[in-house]
């Protein structure tokens, strides 16, 4: 297998996503245990998720190699880069990886991970024909990070962790709802019943708007609460800053490109993510 197959392999794996989830669930070990994990928590808990993740990434690619023929054509698979027999495996021995990862930590863990495996799975089998509740399916996956990151350190009902799954999977219900707007003409052709093959891809953008508008609204909870300090509206009002750009960049019928102001939001999450694990770690 020369470089340019490796690469292409390695692109199935979507490291900026995998990478987030694993932020995630470091987030979460950190607000559920009040402080630094242990290192075998830090570390399994984050490559168990990022294995997963980049797993049923990698799924994804091989399901909709089809639809990616007309979506997507440079993506490895439908350009031919990677063999579907390759990035099957590649799924197989990544996902592996992650529940052995998890298992490190416990049997309550490596279950989790196996659930939010399955999940995925069962979302790229099923699951993604269903339109919204695909949706739904997808950000309850990404919220489910946090959780498991409160599942590794033991404290899985911590009020921080949840709000921040809940908002989490509210970030990636709008960001796949906007994206299956960009996607409309591949969706129909698979017989996929999104939101914006049933309603339009203009109305299915002002759900995803309307669903960013209540995780704009939702960033203020966490200081009227007092569970972050203020030191943490820094990176939550930058966020929220990228949020309402990219929106208004979506909802603009004349922006060129906009999957691009889908990635930034994800980019801009986990930027989110990795500051506040920084502020909550030096604060205390």
């Amino acid at each position: 297998m020369n470089n340019s197959s490796f690469h292409a392999l390695f692109r199935l794996l979507r490291f900026e996503l995998s990478f987030a989830a694993g932020a995630c669930v470091v987030l979460g070990e950190v607000l559920a245990f009040g402080g630094l994990p242990s290192l075998r928590q830090g570390l399994a808990g984050f490559l168990g998720v990022f294995c997963v993740a980049a797993s049923v990434l990698a799924l994804n690619d091989w399901f909709d190699v089809e639809t990616d023929r007309i979506n997507a054509p440079s993506r490895p698979l439908p350009a031919g880069r990677v063999s579907k027999r390759d990035a099957l495996a590649l799924s197989v021995a990544v996902a592996l990886l992650g529940c052995a990862s998890a298992a490190m930590i416990g049997v309550t863990v490596f279950v989790a991970a196996c659930a939010m495996l399955a999940l995925g799975v069962l979302y790229n089998w099923k699951l993604k024909k269903f339109g919204f509740f695909g949706n739904l399916a997808v950000g309850l996956s990404v919220g489910m990070c946090f959780v498991f990151g409160g599942i590794a350190v033991g404290n899985p009902f911590e009020p921080m962790v949840l709000f921040l799954a809940v908002m989490t999977m509210f970030v990636d219900l709008g960001e796949e709802i906007a994206a299956d707007a960009l996607d409309v003409e591949g969706d129909r052709r698979t017989g996929s019943r999104s939101l914006a093959v049933i309603f339009g891809a203009r109305q299915a953008m002002r759900i995803s708007a309307s669903v960013f508008a209540l995780v704009i609204a939702g960033s203020a909870v966490p200081f009227a609460t007092g569970w972050f300090g203020w030191l943490c509206l820094l990176p939550i009002i930058a966020f929220d800053a990228v949020v309402i750009w990219s929106v208004l960049q979506l909802l603009d019928s004349r922006t060129q490109q906009k999957l691009r102001y889908i990635r930034s939001i994800y980019l801009a999450g986990t930027a989110m993510v990795l500051a506040l694990i920084v502020i909550r770690l030096v604060t205390g």
